[in-house]
């Protein structure tokens, strides 16, 4: 098994260097694959903040790169969660603070925005104000 930086799975979605990509796709192919929550984290930002993809193209290529067979995910049902939340209007990163935080009771922050939508999405842990 490989594990991967952000930057192999950054070159095999967006295929900006054709050469890269191509020593990506066959070291995909050739082995199995693991890829860490902070490597995925730092992803959905390269994706959005450098790219300028929009949530719904990020949300929809992480959730195939992470379903690929040969890929083993850190945490991957928290991933998926957090993919979920993101999609219903939670900030990634947000999203995966919470998911991660699955045996807290509450979830403190001083995020207005997050709080706000986390309420109305019944997510949880609870997201409160200290």
């Amino acid at each position: 098994m490989v594990s991967v930086d952000t930057n192999l799975v950054v070159r095999l979605l967006v295929n900006d260097d054709p050469a890269q990509t191509n020593k990506v796709a066959a070291l995909f192919t050739a082995e199995k694959i693991f890829i860490a929550k902070t490597v995925v984290l730092e992803t959905e930002w390269i994706l959005r903040g450098v790219y300028n993809l929009d949530r719904n193209t990020t949300n929809s290529a992480l959730r195939k790169l992470l379903s690929l067979e040969q890929v083993i995910v850190e945490d991957e049902s928290i991933l998926f969660d957090a993919l979920d939340n993101h999609l219903q209007g939670v900030d990634f990163a947000d999203a995966l603070h919470l998911s991660s935080s699955h045996r807290a009771a509450t979830f403190a922050t001083f995020d207005a925005k997050f709080k706000s939508t986390a309420k109305k999405l019944s997510l949880k842990p609870t997201v409160i104000t200290p």
